[in-house]
C-alpha cells in the first residue's frame, strides 16, 4: 500500500523539480508528467523521485488535513504515549 503526500513544487528546472512536504525537500523527476508544472504546484512523487501526478490546491490541503489528523490519531501509539501524556499535562 503505499499513502501519496502531496509536494509543493519550489523550483522547476528542465525535467527536473526540487519539491517540499512535511519539511523535506527531494529532487524529482517530472518526465511522468504529462503536462508541464510550474512553481507552486502540488504533485504526487512515488519512490521518492518521480513525480507521477499533479493535484490542485484544494486537494492538497485536504489531503494535508487528513495526514495531520491521522499523525495526531497514532501518534501515542508510536511514541509509547509520550505524547498523550504530554498533552493532558499541559
Amino acid at each position: 500500500m503505499c499513502l501519496a503526500i502531496p509536494s509543493k513544487v519550489l523550483e522547476v528546472d528542465g525535467t527536473t523539480a526540487l519539491v517540499e512536504r512535511y519539511g523535506e525537500r527531494l529532487t524529482v523527476s517530472l518526465t511522468m508528467l504529462p503536462e508541464p508544472v510550474a512553481v507552486g504546484d502540488y504533485v504526487i512523487v512515488q519512490a521518492r523521485r518521480h513525480a507521477v501526478q499533479t493535484v490542485d490546491a484544494a486537494a492538497a490541503a485536504e489531503a494535508f488535513r487528513l495526514f495531520d489528523e491521522l499523525s495526531e490519531i497514532l501518534a501515542p501509539a508510536l511514541d509509547g504515549g509520550a505524547s498523550a501524556t504530554k498533552r493532558r499535562t499541559a
